[in-house]
């Protein structure tokens, strides 16, 4: 009986590790789909993200009060700026606990080149996977799918590159 359990504990760690690489394997081709949400921006525009089809679209929960956010910002615009006449685009999303006088500011004295929205109630980023910490960055490709999530400052040179791969694809 002691030769049979001391095969057995070597057979379930390599069964489990197999299981584990085949959930690993199924998860690598299935993406999350941006979820439906209604927003306005500092302008007064109302958008929702029906109309990021067929373009890629850089989403940034940020706050005036987090320095990693504010930090980033410059690189943010500097992407915006970048890829925006080739089916890019992007929205800021401040977090319900800033103040929107603060976001207001921020966004006009940085003159921030594409969309803001002040989330008032929570619900994009409860819509978005609960998001909580700040900076939160998720890239969406053509098709509305969540290509990347990054939690705090993206390695912007590789970001910049899947942006690329993603504009070279079909929606």
């Amino acid at each position: 009986m002691k030769k049979n359990s001391r095969l057995l504990a070597p057979a379930l760690l390599v069964l489990a590790l197999a299981g584990g690489a085949y959930l690993a394997y199924q998860s690598l081709g299935a993406r999350e789909t941006a979820p439906r949400v209604d927003y306005v921006l500092l302008d007064g525009k109302k958008a929702d993200s029906s109309q990021w089809r067929g373009q890629v679209m850089l989403v940034n929960f940020w706050a005036t009060s987090c320095t990693t956010c504010v930090k980033e910002m410059p690189q943010i615009v500097a992407t915006h700026e970048k890829f925006k006449g080739r089916g890019f685009d992007t929205l800021a999303v401040a977090m319900s606990y800033d103040p929107p006088a603060f976001v207001a500011k921020f966004a006009e004295s940085r003159q921030l080149p594409f969309g803001v929205a002040i989330d008032n109630t929570g619900q994009i980023a409860q819509s978005f996977g609960r998001v909580q910490l700040t900076p939160t960055t998720l890239l969406i490709n053509k098709r509305g799918e969540v290509v990347k999530r990054y939690v705090g400052e993206p390695d912007f040179a590789a970001l910049h590159a899947l942006v690329e791969k993603l504009l070279g694809e079909s929606a």
